[in-house]
């Protein structure tokens, strides 16, 4: 689905991307791990077209993004949605009307057929009874629920989600990441992941790569990347697992 080929950004005297290279398998869920300020949501970024890179390819549906213009990234950015941390929805709109804005925007269908798009949306995402809500009115939950909605409208291909589990607690955490394998399943979506989250990676992931120092250092299956012999995955993985069998000691 996206191949990234040799991919570098740098801020000032800072190297983020080191020369990146991940393939995206299609109608999968892949997660991008590694340590905090590694370059992970910048990496995001990228895939839609808010970074542009100092060197590298980025190929999805047959044509280099690297290359496009402004233009030509508005055409893309239908088929390319991305949930970011907050949720990004608009103060003053209620959780239809948020949905419905990229509908009006976007779409040539009449009132009551956008109407009934963001019902059936707000429906996939269980939020259709708080439909007249306004965002302040909801939960950390129930705002990405409605940002995932908002992001369906444009019936896109792929989604980015950066850290969509950050803030919660594990109840939410699972209720989220098994309504993203949900909604993946029955639109048939390429998912990609941003999170620290190991466990959640492990259950939900077919994919996890491990981004470190700029580069993709590990990448592979759950059951590869956790039986990994590179030091870093090694250290992040069992710290993760430590930390959970303390909760569950501390229960």
């Amino acid at each position: 689905m996206i191949e990234i080929k040799g991919l570098k950004k740098t801020f000032g005297d800072l190297q983020v991307l080191r020369g990146v290279n991940l393939t995206i398998p299609k109608e999968s869920i892949t997660f991008i791990m590694g340590g905090s300020g590694t370059g992970k949501s910048v990496l995001l970024k990228h895939l839609v077209g808010l970074l542009k890179s100092d060197e590298g390819e980025i190929w999805f549906d047959g044509q280099d993004l690297t290359k496009l213009s402004e233009r030509e990234w508005q055409r893309v950015r239908k088929k390319i949605g991305m949930l970011f941390q907050e949720g990004a929805l608009f103060d003053s709109m209620t959780v239809a009307e948020n949905v419905a804005f990229p509908l009006i925007e976007h779409s040539a269908g009449t009132m009551r057929e956008i109407q009934k798009r963001v019902e059936e949306l707000l429906e996939a995402v269980e939020l259709l009874p708080a439909k007249d809500k306004y965002p302040s009115e909801l939960s950390g939950g129930m705002k990405k629920r409605a940002s995932l909605a908002r992001t369906l409208a444009l019936n896109p291909q792929v989604i980015l989600f950066d850290e969509p589990t950050t803030g919660l607690d594990p109840i939410l955490q699972i209720t989220i990441m098994d309504l993203i394998k949900r909604i993946k399943e029955t639109y048939k979506l390429t998912c990609v992941v941003v999170s620290h989250d190991v466990i959640l990676a492990l259950k939900y992931a077919q994919k996890i790569a491990f981004l470190h120092e700029g580069t993709i250092i590990e990448e592979g299956s759950p059951e590869e990347v956790k039986h990994s012999s590179h030091p870093f995955v090694r250290r992040f993985i069992d710290s993760a697992l430590l930390l959970e069998k303390k909760e569950v000691f501390y229960e």
